[in-house]
């Protein structure tokens, strides 16, 4: 006897009211870290980049300051526009690597909020000012 089988748009439908779940019942948006960092636990990397923000750059590559969509839908829904993504380099990384810092606010030089994320967007971590 053969397995039923759900419809796709069921199964990406289940998926999506799965996460909503999530997110509702963790009071909060999934994978996002409790805890705060402060400016001085990050990697010197990391650092520079955040001190680089706020002082209008100058940054190592040319995609530092573009919109970030949160498509993920990790970090608070906001308009578009809203955030901006920086490249923290990676030692050793032979392209931009995966760690970012990605902030919402205006203006881009004093931003309302910061995270930093090492995995390209599958977790962030606020940044305490």
């Amino acid at each position: 006897m053969g397995r039923l089988q759900p419809s796709r748009p069921l199964l990406r439908w289940g998926v999506g009211v799965g996460i909503a779940g999530l997110m509702a019942a963790s009071g909060g948006f999934a994978r996002e870290s409790a805890a705060a960092l402060s400016v001085e636990r990050l990697r010197p990397e990391a650092r520079a980049v955040y001190q680089a923000i706020h002082f209008g750059g100058p940054f190592a590559y040319p995609k530092d300051g573009a919109v970030f969509g949160n498509r993920e839908r990790l970090l608070p829904r906001e308009a578009r526009g809203h955030y901006r993504e920086y490249t923290v380099p990676t030692p050793g990384a032979n392209d931009r690597g995966a760690r970012r810092i990605v902030c919402g606010g205006a203006p881009v030089t004093s931003p309302s909020a910061c995270w930093y994320t090492p995995d390209h967007y599958s977790s962030f971590t606020l940044i305490a000012k």
